[in-house]
């Protein structure tokens, strides 16, 4: 059987970046059991409750949903069973310090095939207050109406 060979997204999610501010990201592996690979396999996913904690020293992915497996038995998975994260020892050392001392959140960016291995970009986030939520908003509207000025004006059709 030949090697997979590089990215292929599963679930993204989308609303992180608008709810928070992203201060650094990780790419983590995840302990899986074999109907959840073979539902990721078809894209059954979903990371929007998602969230990650620090336990005892390890990191958890709390909330993911992942569908059934349609052609499992009695074997299959759980949907919202917490699934453990893999980080080397320096990097949860870091996350727990940033964590406990400025109130920093643990988000799923996104989750996708590396190579055939199943992982996750977490996010070290902050999060953001309504009125930045609608300064982003206003500002991502100013630049997509000074976008299509731009172009009508290289175009020649300027009012």
């Amino acid at each position: 059987m030949a090697k997979e060979k590089g990215q292929k997204a599963i679930a993204t999610n989308r609303k992180a970046r608008h709810d928070y501010l992203i201060v650094d990201t990780y790419e983590c592996g995840v302990v899986l059991l074999g109907t959840e690979v073979k539902s990721l396999r078809a894209g059954r996913a979903s990371l929007v409750d998602a969230f990650a904690t620090v336990d005892d020293g390890e990191v958890w992915l709390r909330g993911l949903h992942i569908a059934e497996y349609a052609m499992g038995t009695w074997t299959n998975h759980e949907p919202r069973r917490t699934r453990k994260l893999l980080l080397h020892r320096g990097e949860i050392e870091r996350l727990i310090g940033k964590t406990k001392e400025s109130g920093l959140s643990l988000v799923p960016l996104s989750m996708y095939f590396k190579d055939g291995k199943v992982k996750v970009e977490l996010a070290l986030a902050k999060g953001k207050k309504t009125y930045d939520k609608r300064q982003a908003l206003a500002r991502r509207d100013a630049d997509r109406e000074m976008a299509k000025a731009a172009g009508r004006v290289a175009k020649g059709r300027y009012q």
